[in-house]
């Protein structure tokens, strides 16, 4: 079967459309700032309050249009929904958020050494990458990879 191109055709019209924010649900929003902001070196943007609840925004410095928000379950939530939601960070089935690095051993040294739950140390993957994983401080799944040197 020949792959057909999906993308739609060039047009004078066309809008541009970018990942601005991607939300990272945890149960402790300090632990989760140590982790994302010290172990993997993204930036605090934005703390917010609003009642009992904080929203923070990190981001790299090599993507500065693009923020992760951490936030707890019930944070903005009714409290069905943040009940649901905190029963799947419990269970550790929230998606994963895989970041890219130009250094991988040294990154999952970094990550390693803050106590993070090894999940996989760096190994090549058979469809490209080098890749590991570890667990957040609320078991969110964090895979880092790098692409395959040339």
């Amino acid at each position: 079967m020949e792959k057909q191109d999906v993308r739609p055709p060039p047009s004078v019209d066309r809008m541009s459309i970018a990942l601005q924010f991607c939300h990272i649900t945890v149960n402790n929003v300090d632990e989760a700032v140590a982790f994302y902001g010290d172990a993997l070196g993204l930036e605090v943007r934005n703390d917010v309050s609003s009642g009992e609840f904080r929203w923070v925004t990190l981001g790299s410095p090599d993507q500065p249009g693009v923020e992760i928000v951490l936030s707890e379950p019930h944070a903005g939530r009714s409290q069905a929904d943040g009940d649901t939601l905190q029963e799947l960070l419990t269970k550790g089935v929230l998606p994963m958020t895989v970041f890219r690095t130009d250094d991988l051993d040294a990154t999952f040294e970094r990550v390693r050494a803050s106590g993070a739950e090894v999940l996989q140390e760096p190994i090549d993957q058979p469809w490209g990458p080098r890749d590991c994983a570890f667990r957040d401080p609320s078991g969110n799944m964090v895979r880092i990879s790098q692409e395959p040197k040339a």
